[in-house]
């Protein structure tokens, strides 16, 4: 049996200063699709030269990881695990923040100089409690890391996971199969997803249809559950596909901070103004 469109859930505009900023999850009538728990759509939007960049400084997490798509634009990664770069368009960050990081996300000097078009998401997904406390990882993929599987009019660039014998740069800790899907106008698409497992889908651009319903831009496609997914466009897409087990244990979070107690959150805060996070300067 295939999946269905059981509700859509539309991003609501929660800019950040100059920022164009869309969040469809969490949303009014959704708090997570565990374990995906958050979901930040920047832009698109151009910057002008000589912009100040994005706003994101040093700031700390611990108890999930991030998972960031760069679709327009650049942005500079450093945080206080000595790990730092910088990805261009089309690339992918995909950090654990585990045990506790600080990180800074901000543009480049070039693109602050020059300005450009900029459109980034930014992914949260819960870890297990028995993973919480991981050693903090960073890896940054460049367009050309990120291998490219074409079927029916689809691009899919796979970034964990597996399709179609090929695997994605990424080993997930949790098994998190994630995805950047181009749709041509009238492709077809048919992809196999265990049971049980939640699917995130949300429609960065254009159009998809899913069992003669349709979900335009900007929004987050809850389905229902089976063992396949068959979507057609007509005019276009593209998609961020993602699917994983639930992790069906308590969310207890604070800003930065996602853990499954109110204690453990305590404890967070307690660690990281003692400087157990270490530090970043940007």
């Amino acid at each position: 049996m295939t999946r269905t469109i059981a509700r859509l859930h539309s991003a609501y505009r929660d800019d950040i200063g100059d920022l164009t900023t869309r969040r469809p999850l969490p949303g009014p009538a959704i708090g997570q699709l565990d374990p995906f728990l958050f979901l930040n759509h920047h832009g698109p939007q151009t910057y002008r030269p000589g912009n100040h960049g994005l706003p994101f400084g040093p700031h700390p997490h611990r108890g999930f990881e991030t998972v960031t798509f760069i679709l327009e634009g650049q942005l500079s990664h450093l945080d206080s695990g000595g790990h730092e770069s910088v990805i261009d368009a089309g690339g992918v960050q995909w950090m654990t923040a585990g045990s506790g990081l600080v990180h800074a996300e901000l543009s480049p000097e070039a693109f602050k100089k020059s300005g450009g078009p900029l459109e980034i998401l930014q992914l949260w997904v819960n870890l297990p409690s028995r993973l919480k406390m991981t050693a903090p990882r960073y890896v940054g993929l460049q367009a050309p890391d990120i291998p490219k599987v074409e079927k029916d009019g689809a691009t899919i660039e796979l970034i964990s996971g597996e399709a179609d014998g090929v695997a994605g740069p990424i080993q997930s800790l949790t098994g998190v199969a994630m995805s950047v899907v181009r749709l041509e106008a009238g492709a077809q698409l048919a992809l196999p997803i265990p049971a049980g497992r939640a699917v995130f889908l949300y429609v960065v651009r254009g159009s998809i249809t899913i069992d003669d319903k349709t979900a335009g831009a900007f929004n987050l496609v809850e389905l229902t559950d089976g063992d396949g997914l068959d979507l057609v466009s007509a005019d276009g897409a593209v998609l961020l596909l993602g699917h994983a087990d639930p992790i069906r244990e308590p969310v207890v979070s604070h800003g930065p901070f996602v853990m499954t107690t109110r204690e453990e959150i305590v404890q967070a805060i307690q660690d990281y103004q003692a400087g157990k996070f270490g530090e970043v300067r940007a």
